[in-house]
């Protein structure tokens, strides 16, 4: 249903590339166009020819973003790129009930303060 997100900003675009490469990887989301200021990342799919989500260097706002992801295993391994990167978890990989019966999720913090999420809705064996 989102073709894409348009951005949001991000105080150390080379810190934010890295940290998004490396969590986005297991997702299957890689950088896509990169210039002086800003990064755009799109998985196999995406048809947009500017990606599916994109980052910018300004001043970090309130914003929470969920990624979709096939299997629980990639949750497990978003979660765990982003720890070993030291993001903080607010939510450990996953069911989470009381979203519905087959939400397995990872919550995170990314090096800006984002709420960021990978979440599997199918119910999947790791």
């Amino acid at each position: 249903m989102i073709n894409h997100i348009g951005g949001f900003a991000v105080k150390d675009l080379e810190r934010s590339i890295q940290f998004y490469e490396s969590v986005l990887a297991p997702l299957g989301y890689k950088l896509h166009h990169r210039s002086e200021k800003s990064a755009n990342f799109s998985d196999s799919i995406s048809t947009d020819p500017f990606g599916d989500f994109a980052i910018y260097e300004g001043q970090p706002f309130s914003f929470h973003l969920a990624f979709q992801a096939k299997f629980n295993q990639e949750v497990d391994d978003f979660n765990e790129a982003a720890i070993k990167l030291g993001a903080k978890g607010y939510g450990r990989p996953g069911y989470h009930k009381h979203f519905h019966e087959n939400y397995y999720a990872a919550f995170i913090y990314d090096p800006d303060g984002y709420a960021i999420e990978a979440v599997c809705h199918n119910n999947q064996p790791h």
